[in-house]
């Protein structure tokens, strides 16, 4: 087992893809509370975690509420333990060419990849401060430092985000706290899939465009979940102990190691 942690492990975007696997990775290491707006899909989550043995608890909220975020984080903290490591993982896309893209798309991409961010951050790092002790790792997207075509909003919400982590871990590492962004490329999730045509596939993603200005992935694959969850697993654990403010970036070489 890598570096095994006191305390607990809250995991927005918990429902599916790259949220789901890291919860399932943290979960073998410590108890994990999962958030997201999709109850059903935490309930079968949290059945899966619970017939193997594993201690995990279901929050259905929305990372946009800022105050049923303040309730289910203080829930947490009282009904199961102190909370040991964040991990934001919820994310929205939004496609459209930024001249044609809707102000609704525009406010709900900010709504979850970069205030529910800040929200959960900051409620949950008020609680760490006093123990001088935590660990908060957001998962943002290698397209923070490339442009994208039709991805305005979403490339600019996880800058924001990304940032922001850099930033509070900053602040937060005389308190002892620790904050680090894993910034996935193309991986194989529901969100991924919604991109590819019907003929390619992950084919037309691994090749690049260059009409689209993008580059292939140099390692020839797509990114399973399990690849992102790994590594945040790894920037929780006593391994990464000193380790803050850092940008992993995994995605097959595809930014070039901008």
């Amino acid at each position: 087992m890598m570096g095994a942690t006191t305390g607990l492990a809250v995991v927005t975007g918990a429902a599916q893809g790259i949220g789901a696997a890291v919860a399932r990775k943290l979960a073998r290491t410590m108890p994990v509370a999962v958030f997201d707006r999709n109850g059903a899909g935490l309930d079968v989550l949290v059945a899966e975690l619970r017939q193997q043995g594993l201690a995990a608890t279901a929050f259905p909220v929305d990372v946009r509420d800022m105050a049923a975020i303040e309730d289910a984080v203080t829930q947490v903290e009282t009904r199961l333990g102190p909370i040991q490591v964040l991990a934001n993982v919820a994310g929205v896309l939004r496609m459209g060419a930024a001249l044609t893209l809707s102000d609704a798309d525009w406010m709900t991409t900010f709504a979850v990849n970069t205030h529910g961010v800040f929200h959960m951050s900051r409620a949950v790092a008020k609680h760490m401060v006093p123990r001088r002790s935590g660990v908060i790792i957001t998962v943002g997207s290698n397209a923070a430092a490339v442009p994208r075509m039709q991805m305005a909003a979403y490339v600019a919400s996880k800058a924001a985000s990304t940032m922001f982590t850099k930033c509070l871990g900053l602040e937060l590492a005389q308190h002892g706290i620790r904050c680090n962004v894993v910034s996935p490329g193309s991986t194989d999730t529901a969100m991924q899939r919604a991109l590819w045509s019907e003929d390619r596939g992950p084919e037309a993603v691994i090749a690049g465009s260059l009409e689209t200005y993008r580059t292939g992935i140099p390692l020839r694959r797509i990114a399973t979940p399990d690849d992102i969850a790994d590594s945040v697993v790894f920037l929780a654990s006593e391994q990464a102990r000193h380790i803050t403010m850092h940008d992993l970036c995994i995605d097959g070489g595809a930014t070039l190691g901008v």
